[in-house]
């Protein structure tokens, strides 16, 4: 998967993208905060970023907040990367919408180990929102039933959207899933089969 990385300093900035690389990721390398909150706004951006705290222009702090704010139905999974190792500086990240930390300098086993949960968590989304709009699409075909439906007062056929009439059954089969089994109401029967109707009634005295 594509991967962000913000990192000032080259030496870590070179170390991080050798693992990622490795291991079949495509880098987009940053220098600085403002770097990775312009490429995180791009169409296409990265779904996962490894955010260095202190940075340049703007700290990584700022940056995942600045992400947050978007509030967009499929954010990027953020790991911030820091010397801080005080809890309170690793609970100010978390609460700032950051979803996981690691320490520098970093353990190349464990960045990989976090940047596979990053990326499951990733694909989870990806496949949640993709239903999400599969239910968006079937509901808003429900609404499109429960609208004002254009039937002929004779005839009872249906006009659809490009102004042909379709029988009932025609028109309700093409916008839901449902199956229709035929069968004849009591006052058909008496008007299209009047013998058989008598015929019943005398069977049934």
């Amino acid at each position: 998967m594509r991967i962000l990385i913000a990192e000032d300093d080259f030496t870590s900035r070179a170390a991080l993208a050798g693992v990622l690389k490795k291991e079949g990721h495509e880098v987009v390398a940053t220098v600085n905060g403002t770097e990775a909150w312009q490429a995180l706004q791009q169409p296409g951006a990265p779904m996962l970023a490894i955010l260095d705290w202190m940075m340049p222009e703007m700290d990584g702090l700022s940056v995942v907040r600045k992400v947050r704010a978007l509030q967009s139905s499929q954010s990027p999974y953020i790991i911030m990367l820091t010397t801080r190792g005080e809890k309170a500086d690793i609970i100010a990240g978390l609460d700032a919408g950051a979803n996981d930390y690691l320490s520098k300098p970093f353990d190349s086993g464990e960045l990989r180990a976090r940047v596979q949960v990053g990326q499951r968590m990733v694909e989870m989304q990806a496949a949640l929102a993709a239903k999400v709009e599969e239910l968006q699409k079937a509901f808003d075909q429900i609404k499109t039933l429960r609208g004002i439906v254009p039937i002929c007062a004779s005839c009872k056929k249906i006009r659809d959207d490009q102004g042909f009439w379709n029988k009932v059954e025609v028109y309700i089969s093409e916008h839901t899933e449902a199956e229709f089994s035929h069968g004849m109401c009591p006052e058909c029967m008496a008007k299209m089969y009047p013998e058989y109707v008598a015929l019943s009634k005398e069977h049934n005295q």
